[in-house]
């Protein structure tokens, strides 16, 4: 995250401070920023989830109060970024399913704006990357987009005439379980063939890691010293490059499926705009040529040459950008 020194924010920032907060199982980071997205200081802390919930906000109450007396500006609003299901309107957990506890019904707006003395707002972790990019990213000139976050999992978002599609539980937009390979392998919430099982990171690797073992990908060999510990989705982009024509189609692949799952996002809502962040993104134009040509070949309902599929313009500040949009849209997304 870019950052300044606080000496020089306290002569310069003049306009109004917002914090950031997002809860990961291993960390918890904070940013302070100014209402056009410049990031003013940023910090984490472990969030030591083993000792449940009250002591992990204790721990995110201090870290904010802390950047906030290191930058020299109090935040006027917190957004929160939280890996589950939400009570938007009561400011309340209701299941964080990596979590020790799962965080059920935990009063996160209750106990937080006590210890840091101003409004506290909460969203799902990956819908504020969708509303970080909505407000401060590509989405600025769209007025309906769909977020794609390509990591671990699929997570995704929807915004609709500017304002994010939420749903009663904050749930809605969970582009990874749109289902595109019917009786496909099974996904952890349960279904079968759901994106995530076919295009995230893991899936992705996994295939790499079978081409490395079954001597089908030799540049992959040589990238890894044979390795299959260090098979990466970078690795994989780096062999293709190569000319490991087996992981060049492995990605592929794992593209196209990502394809049909942003054919149904565009029939169902035509958008201006697909956003595709995360660490599959990042294999560049493999991915982003076939999912446009995918999309070409599989949508004739509407016209798609004003869709734009683009990569995210802020990276890995999506989601901390989404918190401060947040705070300073008073949480009404």
């Amino acid at each position: 995250m870019r950052t300044r020194p606080p000496q020089i924010m306290k002569e310069t920032i003049m306009c109004a401070v917002y914090a950031s907060v997002d809860l990961g199982g291993t960390n918890i980071k904070a940013v302070l920023a100014d209402d056009q997205g410049n990031i003013l200081v940023s910090d984490s802390v472990p969030t030591l989830s083993y000792e449940g919930p009250q002591k992990v906000l204790e721990r995110m109450a201090r870290l904010v109060n802390d950047l906030s007396q290191r930058s020299g500006h109090k935040p006027l609003a917190v957004g929160m970024a939280v890996p589950g299901l939400i009570d938007l309107a009561a400011g309340k957990t209701k299941f964080l399913p990596n979590l020790p506890t799962q965080w059920r019904d935990v009063a996160v707006r209750d106990i937080l704006e006590p210890q840091l003395n101003c409004p506290v707002y909460l969203l799902n972790d990956v819908r504020a990357a969708t509303l970080g990019e909505l407000t401060f990213g590509h989405g600025r000139t769209a007025r309906t987009m769909a977020f794609f976050a390509l990591g671990t999992g699929i997570g995704g978002g929807v915004a609709i005439d500017g304002r994010l599609r939420l749903g009663p539980l904050g749930a809605a937009g969970e582009l990874g379980h749109l289902v595109v390979m019917p009786d496909g392998p099974q996904c952890g919430c349960g279904a079968r063939g759901c994106l995530e099982t076919v295009a995230s990171g893991p899936a992705i690797t996994a295939e790499g890691v079978r081409l490395l073992l079954s001597g089908l990908a030799p540049k992959l060999h040589e990238l890894t010293g044979g390795d299959a510990g260090k098979v990466t989705t970078r690795t994989m982009a780096m062999a293709a490059a190569a000319g490991d024509e087996k992981v060049r189609d492995a990605i592929i692949r794992a593209a196209r499926f990502l394809g049909y799952g942003i054919v149904d996002v565009i029939v169902t809502l035509h958008p201006d705009l697909i956003v595709l962040g995360g660490g599959v993104a990042n294999i560049g134009a493999l991915i982003f040529d076939t999912v446009r040509r995918t999309v070409r070949e599989q949508v004739h309902m509407l016209p798609v040459d004003d869709i734009a599929i683009k990569p995210s313009q802020l990276g890995d500040n999506a989601g901390a950008l989404g918190g401060i949009a947040l705070a300073m849209k008073g949480g009404n997304v």
